[in-house]
């Protein structure tokens, strides 16, 4: 089997540290692997399949000998790096928003849009983390029955933020059952034992970034220009895994059993759904595992067409680390990319 030269950008954090464990766990075809990061964790030793790596500094000569790059240290290093990466003759698979509603670069979550990888021009983006839980259990819905508009609620957890966030959560938590007072950093409010409704910045339609991404990306990634979609995006104090209820109106009438069939049969999606027995996704359970969780499918009474479920996944794997991943394992597997070359 072929090898491929490797390097991951943002190694250090907690979806570089989430590619390694990935790309170990899936026997990843890897000849030689490189990892970089900012001037700060430069220097930093971490483990590889038992061998141990030194972390180097990300610099415009650190992609000379790469085949796939695999990005995730923000939107400014992927905006200056990745070109040069590509330049340089690596596909880059950026985790960031930098390019992710470019034209001319794809957006891909493989069960939905993989043929779109072969239409880049070395640089493939990888969605946000709620958008790509959400199309790989609709799109399966989709194709059998058209999709008209989607009305969602997020209920994001604080790893989406960062490592910074996560431990902003677990200090703040100890503080308030101790009686103590929060002094918030990483969240405009206090996140332990309260909700967000506010993840990134406010648009002039009083919308979010977030909110703006999961409909613009969902129209690109599934295809779909004229399909509605309104999201609202909540951070919750929660450690791992995304959960999102989502209204969807379809074209034609379609039951909540066609809707198990489909999803059951479904690649990358696990149902889940006996609320009789409380059985149904939740985060702790989706957390440090590969699928995307479908549960409380049921009829939406207030629309004909309409379909009430609930999403479950978790956001650093399948949201971030994982899907990068599995579009280097398509274009492996359809020979769209070869080592060397």
């Amino acid at each position: 089997m072929d090898k491929y030269r490797v390097a991951i950008v943002g190694a250090t954090g907690l979806v570089g540290s989430e590619f390694i464990k990935v790309l170990e766990q899936r026997n990843f075809p890897i000849g030689n692997i490189q990892l970089f990061a900012s001037d700060r964790s430069a220097g930093k030793k971490l483990l590889f399949n038992h061998a141990e790596y030194e972390v180097k500094e990300t610099n415009t000569d650190s992609f000379h000998d790469v085949d796939i790059a695999f990005f995730s240290a923000g939107t400014d290093t992927s905006k200056y790096f990745a070109p040069i990466a590509a330049q340089s003759g690596a596909v880059v698979i950026d985790n960031s928003a930098a390019f992710r509603m470019d034209e001319n670069v794809p957006l891909v979550v493989p069960e939905v849009n993989a043929e779109d990888i072969k239409k880049h021009k070395g640089i493939i983006a990888n969605p946000n983390c709620s958008t790509i839980q959400m199309v790989t259990a609709l799109y399966p819905l989709h194709k059998t029955n058209p999709i008209k508009r989607i009305i969602v609620t997020t209920f994001q957890s604080v790893s989406g933020t960062g490592s910074a966030a996560v431990e902003e959560l677990s200090a703040q938590s100890v503080q308030v059952l101790n009686g103590q007072v929060t002094a918030p950093s990483v969240y405009p409010h206090q996140i332990a034992f309260n909700t967000l409704p506010h993840i990134d910045a406010f648009l002039d339609n009083a919308y979010t970034k977030e909110e703006w991404k999961m409909l613009e990306e969902t129209r690109k990634i599934m295809h779909a220009e004229d399909m509605l979609v309104s999201a609202t995006c909540v951070r919750v104090p929660v450690f791992t895994s995304h959960s999102e209820a989502v209204n969807i109106e379809f074209t034609n009438p379609i039951s909540a059993e066609e809707a198990r069939v489909i999803l059951s049969q479904a690649p990358g999606v696990n149902v889940l759904d006996n609320p009789y027995a409380s059985l149904y996704p939740t985060p702790w359970m989706a957390a440090g595992t590969d699928a995307t969780y479908v549960g409380r499918i049921r009829q939406d009474v207030s629309c004909s067409n309409g379909l009430v479920m609930w999403i479950v996944s978790d956001n650093i794997r399948k949201g971030a680390a994982l899907n990068a991943v599995q579009i280097a394992e398509e274009m492996i597997k359809q020979n769209w990319i070869i080592p060397g070359g």
